[in-house]
């Protein structure tokens, strides 16, 4: 691979093992060996690692804010667009590998080599992230949540509605299939409904 060395230069790790980091960057479609077990392993990495972070950043957050920061960190838009920031595309054999690559790291070096590797892949986003400025409506720290545990979105769905048309309330619930979960809000709209069950399973899922 005689770009590697540019791809290494910009996360930040030198691979002993060269072999590591060609499957990090081959999707299974391609050919094998593939990356599906590396993005698998990348994946738990890079949540160590952010959270730890994230701990070391900001000393007196509560476990909520700090799951939050993660997940607005980690979500797949936001790893995206730092995949295109250090040209990761010119360097894939199809599909996308960041995560593949964290993981690749920790095979080559250990989890304070990928730690490194992390750090230095998203230190944009993380000098750019301020606690005090990240607050956000129920629904979407909720969906933030989810992104940051790889699960899928809430699906709202209006339970019931009462009262006069002029003054209706509107009663809403809240799913999380994947986890069996459901909470219900009330409002006198539907947003305001859909905002009060997001809180609702916020507390749950922190419970």
């Amino acid at each position: 691979m005689s770009r590697r060395p540019a791809l290494e230069k910009r996360i930040g790790h030198r691979f002993a093992e060269a072999a590591l980091l060609e499957r990090a960057l081959t999707h299974r479609s391609y050919g094998s060996p593939h990356n599906e077990r590396l993005e698998f392993l990348g994946d738990g990495v890079l949540d160590c690692a952010v959270a730890e972070e994230l701990c070391l950043r900001f000393p007196d957050l509560a476990e909520g804010e700090l799951s939050r920061l993660r997940a607005s960190l980690v979500r797949e838009a936001a790893l995206a667009e730092i995949a295109r920031d250090i040209g990761l595309p010119e360097f894939l054999r199809l599909g996308e590998a960041l995560e593949a690559i964290f993981g690749a790291v920790f095979l080559d070096g250990g989890y304070d080599a990928a730690r490194a590797a992390i750090r230095h892949t998203l230190g944009g986003a993380l000098e750019r992230i301020d606690a005090g400025s990240t607050v956000k409506d129920p629904k979407t720290r909720l969906q933030e949540t989810l992104q940051g545990r790889r699960r899928r979105l809430p699906r709202y769905h209006v339970a019931a509605t009462t009262g006069a048309a002029h003054k209706q309330t509107f009663e809403v619930e809240c799913i999380v299939e994947e986890l069996g979960l459901a909470a219900t809000g009330s409002g006198t709209s539907r947003r305001a409904a859909e905002q009060q069950a997001a809180e609702n399973m916020l507390k749950l899922l922190d419970a």
